[in-house]
C-alpha cells in the first residue's frame, strides 16, 4: 500500500524525533518494541536516521549536537506556515528558539524551540516532506497500526499560560492530538509522545526485557490503557493500547 501524505493545518503535531547519546542502542531498542526499521536520514542533521513501519515514515532519531543546549529525548513537531515567523512569534511570546530555522533536503525549514516554562518542541515548515505517514488512533490500537505515534500530551504545571503560548504560536490551544496533563510540583515541563500498541502490559514487559524503565502504570483511561517509559539511554514515552477492562497495573 502507498502511504498518501496529507499537508497539515498549522499548529498541527507532525513529527516527532529523538535525540540519544546512543543511537545504535537506541535503534536496537525501539526497533525490537516497536518494530521500527531505519533508513538514513537529512546529512545536514548530522548522525540522523528516520524510522518507519513497513517503509512508511513514523520517526526519527539522532545524535544529541555536541556542545548544544539541546536535550536529549523526544520532541514533538507542530506545523507552521512559516518557520521564521513563528520563530519571531516564539521570541515575542517569552519563548527561546535554540536550533534554526535551518533548512534540509527534504523537511524544509525547522526549529527547536523552548515555551515559556521549558518544554521542548520543534516547529516544521513543509518541503517536500511533510511529516509523519501514519498515526494511530488513541484507544483504537493505532487503526491495526502500532508502533506509531498516537498522542501528544503537554506536562506543565501551569495550563493557562501554556494554552495562551501555544495559541499565539500556533493559532491554537487544545486541539485534536494534544493534551494537557499537570506536573508534579516543582516538575519540569515536558512534551510527551505516546505510541499506538496492541498490547500495553506485553509491551511494558518487552521494554523491561530490553532495557528500559517503567515510570508509570500501565492503567486504563478514556483513551486506552497507558503505560509511561523510558528507553534505556533516558528517554521518556508513553504507549497505548486498547484498555483491559478489570485489570489493574503490571
Amino acid at each position: 500500500m502507498t502511504a498518501v501524505q496529507v499537508r497539515l493545518a498549522q499548529g498541527t503535531p507532525c513529527w516527532v524525533s529523538l535525540t540519544t547519546g546512543d543511537p545504535d542502542g537506541a535503534k536496537a531498542f525501539y526497533g525490537s518494541l516497536l518494530g521500527w526499521e531505519f533508513e538514513p536520514g537529512p546529512t545536514r542533521l548530522g548522525d540522523f536516521v528516520r524510522a518507519a513501519l513497513n517503509g512508511t515514515e513514523v520517526a526519527a532519531l539522532g545524535v544529541v549536537p555536541p556542545g548544544t543546549a539541546h536535550p536529549a529525548g523526544w520532541t514533538t513537531y507542530f506545523t507552521v506556515d512559516s518557520a521564521d515567523r513563528a520563530a519571531q512569534r516564539i521570541r515575542e511570546c517569552g519563548g527561546t528558539v535554540a536550533v534554526g530555522p535551518l533548512t534540509t533536503d527534504r523537511t524544509g525549514r525547522t526549529a527547536i524551540a523552548a515555551d515559556l516554562s521549558g518544554a521542548v518542541f520543534g516547529i516544521r515548515e513543509a518541503a517536500g516532506h511533510l511529516g509523519r505517514e501514519v498515526a494511530g488512533e488513541p484507544g483504537r490500537q493505532a487503526a491495526g497500526r502500532p508502533g506509531a505515534p498516537t498522542w501528544n500530551e503537554l506536562v506543565t504545571g501551569d495550563e493557562e499560560s501554556a494554552t495562551a503560548f501555544y495559541r499565539a504560536v500556533l493559532g491554537r490551544s487544545v486541539a485534536t492530538g494534544i493534551r494537557y496533563r499537570a506536573a508534579r510540583p516543582g516538575g519540569p515541563s515536558r512534551w510527551r509522545v505516546h505510541f499506538a500498541v496492541a498490547d500495553t502490559d506485553l509491551t511494558v514487559h518487552r521494554a523491561l526485557a530490553l532495557g528500559g524503565v517503567l515510570r508509570a502504570g500501565p492503567y486504563d483511561t478514556p483513551d486506552g490503557r497507558v503505560a509511561w517509559l523510558a528507553d534505556p539511554q533516558g528517554g521518556r514515552f508513553a504507549v497505548a493500547g486498547p484498555a483491559r477492562t478489570g485489570s489493574g497495573p503490571v
